[in-house]
C-alpha cells in the first residue's frame, strides 16, 4: 500500500518504507530495553498507557475544541471529526486545564519507567506539546535537539497518540539508523531553532532528501491509544499526512534524569518556550 510521508507518497514494504518493530517482549528487562534503544534509537512499545485514561484525556481535549468551534457539530464528538474550514491546532503548554492528560503524562506508570531506564529518578518537562492536525498536514523531518539543546543530551521523546491512528490518520516515521549519522549530527543537529533563526526548524519535507543522503530507511506503523514511541534527541523522523476529516491527536512529552541540566525554556509553572 501507499503512504503519504512528508511531501512523498512511498510503498510500505517497498524499497524506501519498511515497519517499525515492537520491544514489548524486552519489559521487565531493563538492560535490554537500554540495548534495544541504543541500537534502534527508539523504542515502540505497545499498551503502555492505561488506555480507559488516554481516552478520558481525549474526550476532556475533543470537549476543550468543540469549544472552540473546531469540530463538526454533525458527527460524534469522540471521532473528532473537523469543522468546515478548521485547521490544525496546536495546543502546547502545561495544560493544566486538561488534568486527565496530566494524568497519563507525568503518572506513575511513566515516571516509573524512566527511572529504571535511566537508572535515577527521572523527571518531565512541564511544557506537553500537544497537537490536533488536521487533514493535508503533516510535520517535517526533524532531530529534536535543535528545539531544546540548551539542557542535557541525554533527553527522550515519548509521543503518544491520543486516539488510534491508522495510516491514513498518518503518524510518525523514523529514519533508522539516523542517531548514527554522525555528518548530520555535527551540522543539522548542532543548530538551534531560535538562536539560528531556522524557522520551524526542520531538516526538510523530503524524506528522501535524508535516506539518499545519509543512508538509511523509513520506518512507520499504525499506533493504538495506548502505544508509545521513545527516542532520543538525535533520531530523525516525521510524519505522515493526515489524509482524513478527522483530526490526528498526539501529545509530545519530555524525560530526563533530575541530575543533569534542564534547558530552562520548557519547564516552571509558565515555561518561557522558544525565544532567542
Amino acid at each position: 500500500m501507499m503512504v503519504k510521508v512528508g511531501n512523498r507518497e512511498l510503498e510500505l514494504g517497498g524499497e524506501h518504507l519498511t515497519s517499525l518493530r515492537s520491544s514489548n517482549e524486552l519489559l521487565g528487562d531493563i538492560e535490554a530495553l537500554r540495548g534495544r534503544l541504543a541500537e534502534d534509537g527508539y523504542l515502540l512499545l505497545r499498551d503502555f498507557h492505561d488506555r480507559d485514561q488516554v481516552m478520558k484525556a481525549r474526550k476532556r481535549i475533543l470537549e476543550k475544541m468543540d469549544r472552540m468551534g473546531k469540530l463538526d457539530r454533525d458527527t460524534l464528538l469522540e471521532e473528532g471529526y473537523m469543522a468546515d474550514g478548521s485547521k490544525t491546532i496546536f495546543m502546547g503548554g502545561t495544560n493544566e486545564d486538561l488534568p486527565e492528560l496530566l494524568e497519563v503524562l507525568n503518572g506513575e506508570r511513566i515516571m516509573r519507567f524512566f527511572d529504571e531506564l535511566l537508572g535515577e529518578q527521572s523527571l518531565t518537562y512541564h511544557y506537553k506539546w500537544l497537537r490536533a492536525v488536521g487533514k493535508g498536514d503533516f510535520t517535517g523531518a526533524h532531530y529534536d535537539i535543535v528545539y531544546m539543546g540548551r539542557g542535557t543530551h541525554n533527553l527522550y521523546t515519548v509521543w503518544s497518540p491520543l486516539g488510534d491512528i491508522d495510516y491514513a490518520m498518518g503518524g510518525l516515521a523514523i529514519c533508522l539508523d539516523s542517531h548514527n549519522f554522525e555528518e548530520l549530527k555535527r551540522s543539522y543537529g548542532m543548530k538551534d531553532s531560535d538562536r539560528d533563526a531556522i524557522g520551524l526548524g526542520h531538516y526538510t519535507d523530503d524524506p528522501l532528501l535524508v535516506t539518499e543522503k545519509f543512508g538509511g530507511k523509513w520506518a512507520t506503523t499504525e499506533y493504538g491509544a495506548s502505544d508509545v514511541l521513545i527516542f532520543g534527541m538525535f533520531l530523525m523522523h516525521c510524519s505522515l499526512e493526515n489524509t482524513t476529516n478527522q483530526y490526528r491527536l498526539s501529545v509530545d512529552t519530555r524525560y530526563q534524569s533530575a541530575s543533569e541540566k534542564v534547558d530552562e525554556r520548557w519547564i516552571g509553572k509558565k515555561p518561557r518556550g522558544h525565544f532567542k
